[in-house]
């Protein structure tokens, strides 16, 4: 008896098991939220916004976190002149570390304007872009101000490099074309 009970206990199983899957309709999902997305994509259109699109510009004033500080000169030609007269770097001397500079200014800048500022570099040589002066050149008058605006917005073929310096070693790559400009000089 206790032995056909079990028999009897286990085709019953069996029997519910099968009759519960049908081909002609979905399975079960289980937590279904990780299968379809709750959350908006960057620029799909909304409700939830006057504009109607999701992605929307961070509130007025703030500041990210990190150490990055709002630079308020424009990317405009006026812009780059007023840098170039009043923009003045942050950094005493005693705080600029030459050695990390210059291998900031190999690896971002030596490329095409050569690693001793003259125009000579790789890329240069190779004739993959063409055009690059050298730091001394007479017509070339840069400054202090205008180094940094040029490596913030990028100017004529050479791009912003914003994302890949930070405030810190935007000043202390302007301190070494500083440096090698006056080396050309002499």
């Amino acid at each position: 008896m206790k032995t056909s009970l079990k028999y009897i206990v286990v085709l019953v199983i069996l029997v519910g098991l099968v009759s519960c899957k049908k081909d002609s309709r979905p399975n079960y999902q289980y937590m279904p939220n990780m299968y379809e997305p709750i959350g908006y994509e960057a620029y799909q259109e909304s409700d939830a916004f006057a504009n109607g699109i999701e992605a929307q510009l961070p509130a007025e004033g703030t500041i990210p976190r990190g150490d990055f500080m709002p630079y308020d000169i424009p990317d405009t030609n006026d812009g780059y002149e007023e840098a170039k007269v009043n923009l003045k770097s942050p950094l005493e001397s005693t705080e600029i570390d030459y050695a990390e500079a210059k291998v900031l200014y190999e690896v971002y800048c030596g490329i095409c304007h050569g690693n001793k500022g003259n125009g000579k570099g790789y890329l240069v040589e190779r004739e993959k872009i063409l055009g690059v002066p050298s730091y001394d050149d007479v017509g070339r008058a840069i400054t202090t101000g205008s180094i940094y605006h040029v490596i913030y917005y990028g100017k004529n073929t050479m791009g912003s490099y914003a994302n890949q310096l930070n405030e810190n070693e935007r000043w202390q790559v302007v301190a070494y074309v500083e440096k090698l400009k006056a080396d050309l000089e002499k």
